[in-house]
């Protein structure tokens, strides 16, 4: 049984079946467009609806980093947290107290942040707290006159509260 075929018969057969391929092919490459578009468009749906769920979340973080910023910063400490003693190294002590608990209060803002905007943030809180640690080495004896020596050493710089909230709000509009 063998089967002869002569190149007239294959020919004809080769005219069946390139064409059926050929069709194959086109089927298979649009099938497969279209199965991209649609697992894209699906993407694009659920990041929609992520977006609109953790939108809210994610400014509410920044809102409460921006607070954070604001009470650290050095006159609105100084004003705010006022000597409860007249001891030089309680009133410091107090200050940087009340620093560390204001940021343990909003750690848990810092997985709706970017790592560069926490680092910054982080890198705020020490300056500040070394700012402080400096005026404290000074040699006033009293909390009022560290008081004094803190806002005299913050007078003509600016404070790294002030320089980690112009990096947020940069951050904050690229949201939209």
């Amino acid at each position: 049984m063998i089967i002869k075929m002569t190149t007239q018969e294959i020919f004809q057969l080769f005219a069946y079946v390139l064409p059926a391929l050929v069709t194959g092919l086109v089927s298979f490459y649009f099938f497969r467009l279209h199965t991209n578009n649609e697992e894209g468009r699906r993407r694009y749906l659920l990041h929609k609806d992520t977006q609109t769920t953790t939108l809210p979340v994610r400014l509410q973080a920044y809102e409460r980093m921006v607070l954070f910023l604001e009470r650290i910063s050095i006159p609105s400490l100084v004003v705010r947290v006022a000597p409860k003693t007249s001891n030089k190294n309680d009133y410091e002590n107090l200050l940087i107290k009340s620093i560390e608990v204001e940021f343990e209060h909003n750690l848990a803002q810092q997985i709706y942040l970017s790592d560069d905007c926490w680092n910054i943030i982080k890198a705020a809180k020490s300056a500040t707290i070394q700012m402080i640690r400096k005026a404290g080495m000074s040699e006033s004896d009293t909390a009022d006159k560290l008081r004094e020596d803190i806002l005299s050493l913050t007078m003509d710089k600016q404070s790294p509260s002030a320089t980690a909230l112009s990096y947020l709000k940069k951050e904050i509009s690229a949201l939209w």
